[in-house]
């Protein structure tokens, strides 16, 4: 097993914590590059959808995970960057421009759902943003003039100057480009002075508080980049799907994306991209898994919201890290093979289901 004797401040807030962590992670980066040809179209696609959740995801992990806020209307967020990318690609505008402007009014729209963050908490705040999102549904369905009503509206393909990225590839290459840009954005945010009062807030307010963090700043803050990057996650959905309608950014789908964070795990970076590919790849598995199931089960309708509610109840009560907690274990079974020791997570198990009775 590998410790590291940290001696200075500096190796606290460095990105990689040693030299395997740059193996593994350039591995990965060569992967996912050559992912294009190594990948038929279907899975790119696939692939691309990751990213761009994972996006979403990592705006919800700062949000729910490090700032302890949980939002219920999220798909609102992303709803608002999609419309708005649609509405001024649409209209001309350039696609980079158009994603800051996407950002941008996401961003101001999460100051606003913010503030009844200053005064409740817990069910309440997601109350709160639950009826947030049933309004900007309701809007997106009203204002037809300019969103298309129910009947939706098309999307064209990005284009960089001349460039007209319409092909799958091309559309991925971008997608991962702003993923990798963000993922480190939240990173450093995250070893800063203002990642730690998120942290601090998570904990406890009272301690944050008494230690000079201003609540209503950090809490602002924090729905600002959540929202900022929903709406930049919004904007490559709606390119990705070519047309995007007001019940794409329901309450289902911001119970989807609250679910896809809580089973990649709480408070990690890791676990938005986890989430991610649990979000993508559980209804494809559901359907290859149909034809194996009696009629009863597998024609039955609903099935994936059961699959769904199962699969995230087991997770509550056993593994509440998510998967990367499951992840982090079956590493450390590695690491300390043959010596590891039954029961060695039991009192951290413990202390967590202790902490969620309180």
């Amino acid at each position: 097993m590998r410790f590291i004797f940290k001696t200075d401040y500096g190796q606290d807030i460095q990105l990689a914590k040693h030299g395997g962590h740059v193996f593994w992670y350039g591995a990965l980066m060569l992967l996912l590059l050559a992912a294009p040809w190594l990948f038929p179209e279907y899975w790119l696609a696939q692939l691309t959808f990751v990213l761009i959740y994972s996006i979403v995801g990592l705006g919800l992990m700062l949000l729910a995970g490090f700032t302890g806020l949980f939002s219920i209307g999220h798909a609102a967020f992303l709803g608002v960057g999609a419309y708005t990318q649609a509405v001024l690609t649409n209209m001309g505008w350039p696609f980079p421009l158009a994603l800051l402007c996407a950002g941008l009014l996401s961003a101001a729209v999460g100051v606003i759902v913010g503030l009844p963050a200053l005064r409740v908490k817990g069910i309440y705040l997601g109350i709160a943003t639950l009826s947030f999102g049933f309004i900007v549904e309701e809007v997106l369905a009203r204002w037809e003039s300019v969103t298309g009503g129910n009947a939706g509206i098309q999307v064209k393909p990005p284009q960089l100057g001349g460039w007209k990225m319409d092909s799958g590839m091309e559309f991925y290459f971008l997608c991962l480009v702003i993923a990798v840009l963000a993922t480190l954005a939240i990173l450093n945010l995250l070893r800063s002075s203002t990642g730690r009062a998120f942290v601090a807030i998570r904990d406890s307010e009272i301690s944050a508080q008494s230690m000079g963090i201003h609540l209503a700043r950090y809490k602002t803050l924090s729905f600002a980049l959540s929202a900022a990057l929903a709406g930049v996650g919004g904007a490559l959905y709606a390119h990705k799907l070519q047309f995007i309608s007001p019940d794409q950014f329901n309450i289902l789908q911001s119970i989807d994306l609250l679910l896809m964070v809580v089973i990649g795990g709480l408070g990690s970076v890791h676990g938005a991209f986890l989430g991610a590919i649990f979000l993508i790849s559980m209804p494809q598995l559901i359907s290859l898994s149909k034809d194996h199931l009696p009629d009863v089960i597998g024609q039955a309708p609903g099935l994936q919201a059961v699959v769904y509610g199962a699969v995230l109840i087991g997770f509550v009560l056993f593994e509440p890290l998510g998967l990367y907690g499951r992840w982090l274990k079956v590493r450390t079974w590695f690491q300390l093979f043959p010596f590891y020791r039954k029961g060695l997570f039991k009192r951290q198990k413990s202390f967590q289901k202790s902490d969620r009775l309180r």
